[in-house]
C-alpha cells in the first residue's frame, strides 16, 4: 500500500516521504479500512514535521482524519462495505493514521458515514468541522437562539472557522468572522458571514475587563488576549466556545464577565468526544451543512503534497480544507 511515512534518523532529524509499504505493518485493530480521503488539521501539521511531541514511535504513518469502506471488521456493527469515519481518539498521533491507502483501528473509533455524505465531503468537514458543529451545539446548548444578536467567530478563514461560519449563517446567525488575512474578506462572505473584523481590532490587551454588549455567542479558536477581550465584549449571559490556541494558551483576563454578566466559557474536545455526542454532530452536520458552501472550501491534494501543506498550515498559510486523495 501506498503511505506517507515520518521517519526519524539518529539525529532526530524527521523526514516523511511517499513510500509503499507492507499492509502487515499496519497496528493492531479490529476494523480495517480502505481509506478514501483525508485531510489536513493543525495537529497533522505537527505530526508531519517535529512530530510536536504528539508522536511517540517511528517510523510513523499520521493522520488524525480518514473517511472510507470496512474491508474486515471483527465488531457486528460494521461490515465489509460499510463507509465509515473516524476523528480523533489520538489516531494519528500514538497509532498510524489516514495518511495511507489502508488503516487499522478500532471498531469503537469508527462511526458510520451518514445518509447524504460521501466520503470526500465527509473529509472536507473533517476534526475541523465535527469540532465546529459542537461548538455550535454547545452554545445552542446554552441558549442561542437566531435573532439575539451577531455570533462571532474568530480564525474566520481556517478550518473550524471557516465550517462554523457556514453552519451559524445557515442555522440564520448573523456571523461576524475575524481573520488576519485581508484577502479571505471575500471567501467568508461568500460562507455567509455579514461582516469582517481585522483580527488586529481584537488581539490588543486592554485594561478595561468589560466593554459594551456587543455578541450573542463566539465561537473561538484562537484564545490568548483575543479570548479574554471578546469575553469582556459578550453579552448578559451568552457563551463562547473555546476550540483553538492559535493566538496562545495564556487567558490573561478576570473572573468580572463571569461573575458580573453570566458569561459561559464552553471548553470544546473532538478528540475523546464520545460515540453518542459524535454521532449526533455528525448527522447535524448532513443536515445543517450548507454542502455547496462545503465545496468552496476545499483545496485538494494529493500524499505527495502532503510534506509542503504541513507547514504551510503551521505558518497560518492554509485557507478553509484540504481534503487528500491518497489514492491519486
Amino acid at each position: 500500500m501506498k503511505a506517507l511515512l515520518v521517519e526519524k534518523d539518529a539525529d532526530g532529524r524527521t523526514q516523511a516521504t511517499v513510500q509503499e509499504i507492507d499492509e502487515a505493518r499496519l497496528p493492531e485493530g479490529n476494523a480495517k479500512v480502505a481509506v478514501e480521503y483525508s485531510t489536513l488539521n493543525y495537529k497533522d501539521g505537527l505530526c508531519i514535521g517535529t512530530g510536536g511531541g504528539l508522536v511517540r514511535t517511528y517510523p510513523h504513518v499520521p493522520g488524525i482524519d480518514f473517511a472510507g469502506t470496512i474491508e474486515a471488521s471483527d465488531d457486528p456493527r460494521y461490515r465489509p462495505g460499510d463507509k465509515v469515519v473516524l476523528t480523533g481518539w489520538r489516531v494519528g498521533e500514538t497509532h498510524w493514521g489516514g495518511y495511507a491507502q489502508k488503516a487499522r483501528v478500532r471498531a469503537d473509533w469508527l462511526v458510520p458515514l451518514p445518509k447524504g455524505l460521501s466520503s470526500r465531503q465527509a473529509m472536507a468537514v473533517g476534526t475541523a468541522g465535527l469540532t465546529a458543529m459542537l461548538a455550535v451545539m454547545a452554545l445552542e446548548d446554552h441558549g442561542l437562539k437566531p435573532g439575539q444578536g451577531p455570533v462571532l467567530v474568530t480564525g474566520a478563514a481556517g478550518g473550524v472557522g471557516s465550517v462554523a461560519t457556514a453552519i451559524l449563517a445557515r442555522l440564520g446567525h448573523e456571523v461576524a468572522g475575524v481573520t488576519g488575512r485581508p484577502e479571505a474578506a471575500d471567501y467568508l462572505l461568500s460562507l455567509g458571514a455579514k461582516r469582517i473584523i481585522a483580527r488586529a481590532e481584537l488581539s490588543e490587551t486592554i485594561k478595561k475587563p468589560l466593554e459594551s454588549e456587543t455578541w450573542s455567542g463566539c465561537i473561538d479558536a484562537v484564545g490568548g488576549a483575543m479570548l479574554a477581550r471578546v469575553l469582556g465584549q459578550m453579552k448578559y449571559g451568552a457563551s463562547v466556545a473555546a476550540v483553538g490556541l492559535a493566538g496562545g494558551s495564556a487567558l490573561p483576563t478576570t473572573v468580572l464577565p463571569f461573575i458580573l454578566r453570566g458569561v459561559n466559557l464552553l471548553g470544546i474536545d473532538s478528540v475523546m468526544q464520545p460515540f453518542a455526542s459524535r454521532l449526533r454532530a455528525w448527522q447535524r452536520i448532513a443536515s445543517d451543512l450548507p454542502l455547496d458552501k462545503l465545496e468552496a472550501m476545499i483545496e485538494p491534494a494529493t500524499l505527495g503534497d502532503l510534506p509542503r501543506l504541513g507547514s504551510e498550515i503551521l505558518k497560518g498559510q492554509v485557507r478553509g480544507r484540504v481534503v487528500v486523495d491518497v489514492n491519486a
